[in-house]
């Protein structure tokens, strides 16, 4: 069960917001000015990004389970192919967003109260694609919302630079869901369901990715200009640009099912990427101990 569920959620899609909410958390850390590593925090900071995203999937897999079962690409997934029940699905998201709340309780007040904003988010994306074509701007708050969830979590309050990496995640997140939702544009149409590809078609769908995709990218080289940052932060910033390039480079509008190694792959990739050498490169300016 355990591994029908980790398969449910699409657990290792957590890997998208997550690198961004622990740079964040690194800044954070940063801004506070001490040495001391806050361990604690940065624990309970993970386990409210998987709380809520288990929470956030496996709703949208539970109202999404009618569309699904008549959708080819979908009809395999766990709830129509008889797998995991509804009832079960529904038992594991309102878990899953119970424990959300309850881990902002032992973080601060703010993260607390902002946590029911938070899963009210997380969870009302799932009934945006019923009507707008904006639900792809919807999943990048929901998912934008963690980078400042994180700076709040150790700070108490929010700052410019988290604010922009929720900027640059919300239109990171909007720019390749469009691609994630290309071919699904014929299914979306004939069963009245909202989406860019299947209001603008898959062609201007594409291009409207990638003019969308140019924020995030001028957003990551704001943030390196702004706060003075270093060798290692240039070159996070040139995967993230450089993958996000590299992945309209292999998204045809005249093969949009091509979108599946754009959209895992190099996504994951060039979000760890910028995480990995933004945060190298904060641990360079600062005395620290681990």
């Amino acid at each position: 069960m355990i591994k029908h569920l980790f398969s449910f959620v699409k657990f290792s899609h957590t890997i998208f917001a997550m690198p961004f909410a622990v740079t964040s958390f690194f800044y954070a850390w940063h801004d506070m000015q001490t040495n001391e590593f806050p361990w604690r925090v940065l624990l309970l900071i993970v386990l409210c990004m998987v709380f809520a995203r288990n929470a956030a999937m496996g709703f949208n897999r539970y109202i999404d389970r009618k569309y699904d079962k008549k959708n080819l690409r979908t009809r395999n997934r766990e709830i129509p192919a008889g797998i995991i029940s509804p009832k079960t699905a529904l038992v594991f998201v309102i878990v899953n967003g119970l424990l959300f709340c309850v881990t902002t309780m032992f973080i601060n007040a703010l993260a607390f109260r902002l946590s029911f904003v938070a899963l009210f988010t997380v969870l009302g994306y799932s009934y945006t694609k019923r009507f707008t074509a904006l639900c792809h701007f919807i999943l990048g708050i929901a998912l934008g919302i963690a980078p400042a969830g994180a700076y709040i979590a150790l700070t108490g309050e929010l700052a410019p630079v988290a604010m922009l990496l929720s900027l640059l995640v919300l239109f990171w997140v909007g720019g390749f869901d469009i691609l994630y939702a290309l071919p699904d544009c014929d299914f979306d149409r004939e069963n009245r369901l909202h989406s860019v590809p299947a209001a603008a078609g898959v062609k201007n769908a594409v291009i409207l990715s990638a003019a969308i995709h140019v924020i995030p990218a001028a957003t990551a080289l704001l943030i390196g200009f702004l706060f003075d940052r270093g060798l290692f932060y240039w070159a996070g910033c040139a995967v993230f640009i450089g993958l996000l390039i590299y992945q309209h480079a292999i998204v045809s509008p005249t093969n949009p099912n091509r979108h599946s190694a754009a959209f895992g792959l190099m996504n994951g990739i060039a979000s760890v990427g910028y995480a990995v050498f933004s945060i190298t490169d904060v641990l360079l300016t600062m005395n620290y101990e681990l």
